[in-house]
This record gives C-alpha cells, sequence and structure tokens, in this order.
C-alpha cells in the first residue's frame, strides 16, 4: 500500500458503526471500508497490486481445496458481552463456518452491513505497509473473538503464520492471544490445521 493509515480515536458515547460511514463518506468516491479496532477508527491505505493477487491466489488454493464459502469483502462485528461493538474488520480473505442464515443477514441489517464475527472458521491479514496493525491490535482482536485460525502473511519481516488456540485470559480484550504460532519464511508452505490445505507463499516473494 502506498500510505500510512488514518487513525481516529473514538469517544465511547459515539457508536462506531456511525464513525465508520463517516469516514467512508469522506472518502468517496474512493473504495476503502474503513475498520474499528481497541477503540480506533482505521482508514487503511489503498492496497497495491502484489497484495491483493497474493490475496487472491491464498483464496483460489482454498477453493481448489474444497472450502467454497472462502472468500473476501465481507465486513464483521466483534460484540462485547454487554452487547456494545468491540470491534468492527474487513478480513483480507476468510473462510466462514456456515452460509449466512436468515439470522445472519438479520443480524447484518440491524447492524448496518456487518456480519457476526462467529460466522468466521479462519480469517486471514496480508501487511502492508500498516503492519503493525495486522500484528497487533488485529491480532488480538481476533483472538479475544474467538475465530480458531489466524493466517497472517507478514511481507514487512518476509515470514508467514498460523496462529491458533485463541486465549482471553480475562475481560480485557487487548490481553487476548494466540497461544500457537506455525511459522515459516514466505517461499515456504505454510501448514494449516486440518481440513484447511497447506498454503503456497510462494506468490509474496518479491523479485
Amino acid at each position: 500500500m502506498s500510505a500510512e493509515p488514518i487513525l481516529e480515536p473514538v469517544m465511547t458515547q459515539v457508536d462506531p458503526i456511525d464513525l465508520l460511514e463517516m469516514f467512508e463518506k469522506a472518502t468517496a468516491p474512493v473504495p476503502i471500508r474503513a475498520e474499528f479496532i481497541e477503540g480506533t477508527g482505521i482508514l487503511p491505505p489503498q492496497p497495491e497490486h502484489r497484495h491483493n493477487a497474493g490475496a487472491v491466489k491464498l483464496i483460489v488454493q482454498f477453493h481448489l481445496a474444497g472450502h467454497d464459502l472462502a472468500g473476501v469483502n465481507d465486513g464483521f462485528r466483534v460484540a462485547h458481552t454487554d452487547g456494545r461493538t468491540m470491534a468492527l474488520v474487513v478480513p483480507d480473505f476468510y473462510v466462514c463456518r456456515r452460509e449466512p442464515t436468515e439470522l445472519d443477514e438479520s443480524y447484518r441489517t440491524t447492524y448496518r452491513g456487518w456480519y457476526p464475527i462467529d460466522m468466521l472458521a479462519l480469517v486471514g491479514e496480508v501487511t502492508s505497509t500498516n503492519h503493525e496493525t495486522d500484528t497487533g491490535p488485529t491480532f488480538r482482536t481476533y483472538a479475544a473473538a474467538g475465530v480458531p485460525v489466524y493466517v497472517l502473511v507478514d511481507r514487512h519481516s518476509g515470514t508467514a503464520h498460523c496462529h491458533t488456540d485463541p486465549v482471553l485470559p480475562g475481560d480485557d480484550p487487548t490481553e487476548a492471544y494466540y497461544a500457537t504460532d506455525t511459522k515459516v519464511s514466505l517461499g515456504e508452505p505454510l501448514p494449516l490445521p486440518a481440513p484447511y490445505p497447506t498454503l503456497d507463499t510462494t506468490p509474496f516473494l518479491t523479485d
């Protein structure tokens, strides 16, 4: 990506969904979907070709392995135990547990375009200039939400990770983490837990 992300702390009385809608209107007609992570509204920088091409090749690998619910572009909402919005995330790729049900679609209508995070069985991010977001706040948010598998392609460090076994040790989501990290260098195959395929990471090698 060509620019740093724009970050905006959010006042507690502001609904994060309202804030992100304001972000997106302000950037129109640029097709950017904002996120809300750890109390901060994030306008990600525009992804460049290598980022997008690599993410697409990963999604194709999931489909070739029979995971027809692998996808992109949908947004997902994480809720606190009291029902308030904890996070709003738009993964680079994901595998859903199920096709959206009527209840899921009703949820999406209620929360203006955001599906429930429990639809996700696997989530993935490919870093760009904002690599600290995916390796820090996003990592913790997916763990706090209990997403079983977090695949991270860290182009900054030249590594790929399969994070599993999410842990939330208390009530603070910023303390969440994944207990297991399977790590390889980019270009090496990245093993994922069953029933997922081992991923070819060579698309992310730089010339």
